[in-house]
């Protein structure tokens, strides 16, 4: 499902038009961005938990020569399925 397919579904179920579903599902990306970007922790009940987690610093090698690299430290956003969402699978 892509995000207008989305937008679409969401607008069906809320019974609104595809505009202002849009609208909302855009503030809703924004506000857990910014919340994550701030190094909050964004929970939504039964459904999961989205984090961000410290990558710390590694040693790789390029594929390509065989050279070993090193890889700096980074953050990554992580998603904790809720309850409820697993056991609806």
């Amino acid at each position: 499902m892509n995000k207008s397919e989305l937008i679409a579904v969401v607008a069906d179920k809320a019974q609104v038009t595809k505009e202002v579903a849009g609208k909302c599902l855009d503030g809703v990306i924004a506000a857990v961005a910014e919340a994550l970007a701030n190094g909050e922790e964004v929970a939504l009940a039964g459904f999961g938990k989205f984090e961000v987690k410290e990558r710390a610093e590694r040693q790789g090698v390029n594929p390509a020569t065989g050279e070993k690299i090193t890889i700096a430290a980074s953050k990554a956003v992580s998603f904790k399925a809720g309850k409820s969402l697993k056991d609806s699978l």
